[in-house]
């Protein structure tokens, strides 16, 4: 993984730095071999990582912070609040031109990062999103599989889109798509959210193939039915409520 303070080439399409917030909750098996796999990527651009550990109880703190070091800063929530906020306080400390979130529980490999980064840099693209449904994938629970293709469909209804997987945590920003855009989730929700505020404003969203190995319940899998509900909640709410400019 490129130093943060590297010089880009002229490849790089004028981006110069990718930003990855990764929110962590209660992940202290996974999360060093995570932070291993991100220093392994070779990019084109330099990166910076920044790790939110929201309020975790099992002692990812104190992995989190033999890890930091120039290239993955930590920050502590003091209570456990939610994706959402641990993203909107990532995106308060980042500095990158490229914004990209990844989870901290092995399910995503920062192997297909290149692949995210490809149509952006080639100017194909400002929002790319990782497909879990057209990669190499560990098939998923089914009541997940389920809740996923509804939800995408119904976003695609809502909003004229045609996505294979509104809810992957895999997704890629231009920065500046998301300028004056505020986030409002605190949960899981960030993800109908992000999605139905960038469609909103006319972006299309690009998705590739990425590779995804599920988690059961028992193995720390966070995300229930209940949070299904709440994402098509928001899928309708922000369908009709006014959005920034």
């Amino acid at each position: 993984m490129p130093d943060a303070e590297e010089p880009t080439t002229e490849e790089d399409g004028g981006y110069h730095l990718l930003s990855v917030i990764v929110p962590v909750y209660n992940e202290r098996v996974t999360v060093a071999e995570v932070i291993r796999r991100i220093r392994a990527v070779e990019l084109p651009v330099a990166v910076e990582v920044v790790a939110v550990d929201d309020g975790s109880s099992d002692g990812t703190d104190k992995v989190l912070a033999a890890l930091g070091d120039s290239t993955v800063r930590v920050i502590t929530h003091g209570e456990n609040r939610g994706k959402g906020a641990s993203i909107r306080t990532g995106l308060a400390a980042i500095r990158g031109d490229l914004l990209l979130i990844q989870d901290a529980d092995l399910e995503y490999d920062p192997a297909d990062w290149p692949r995210l980064l490809e149509p952006v840099l080639r100017g194909k693209a400002r929002v790319v999103y990782g497909s879990r449904f057209t990669g190499e994938r560990k098939n998923m629970l089914p009541l997940h599989w389920i809740g996923n293709r509804f939800l995408s469909l119904v976003t695609n209804v809502l909003y004229s889109s045609t996505m294979s997987d509104m809810e992957t945590c895999y997704k890629l920003f231009d920065r500046k798509v998301l300028e004056g855009l505020t986030i409002e989730s605190d949960r899981f929700d960030f993800e109908p959210e992000i999605t139905a505020k960038v469609l909103r404003r006319g972006h299309r969203i690009y998705e590739v193939p990425i590779s995804y190995a599920g988690r059961e319940m028992g193995e720390g899998k966070k995300i229930t039915w209940r949070d299904g509900v709440g994402a098509l909640r928001a899928l309708i709410k922000y369908r009709f409520v006014r959005i920034e400019p």
